[in-house]
């Protein structure tokens, strides 16, 4: 059985009856960065910031079919592991894990 793992921030909502049970109705598996951790949160929060600007801003996704949707989507995230160039490495992010030798 594939769980999904959503991450929150230590928000309000993380302990809200309400939202528990939506996660649990939904096989949801609640996650958070432990208090005072914030590379992970700023590493998504960056990412999540990068794929609004990237994918959703600017476009119409009116007439979009939920499966033409999520092709385009699984479209981006191919582009975004495989092409896409990140400043810090000088290369995509899976020519630096080809570089790393974690990925043959």
């Amino acid at each position: 059985l594939n769980r999904c793992r959503f991450n929150s921030d230590r928000g309000c909502h993380y302990r809200w009856p309400e939202w528990i049970r939506i996660c649990t109705e939904h096989g949801l598996t609640r996650s958070m960065s432990a208090k005072g951790c914030s590379p992970d949160n700023a590493a998504a929060e960056g990412f999540f910031g990068r794929l609004k600007q990237e994918f959703f801003h600017k476009r119409s996704f009116r007439g979009v079919t939920i499966d033409e949707f999520t092709a385009m989507l699984d479209e981006y995230m191919v582009w975004y592991r495989d092409k896409r160039i990140k400043t810090e490495y000088g290369m995509s992010i899976m020519d630096k894990r080809i570089q790393l030798g974690l990925v043959a």
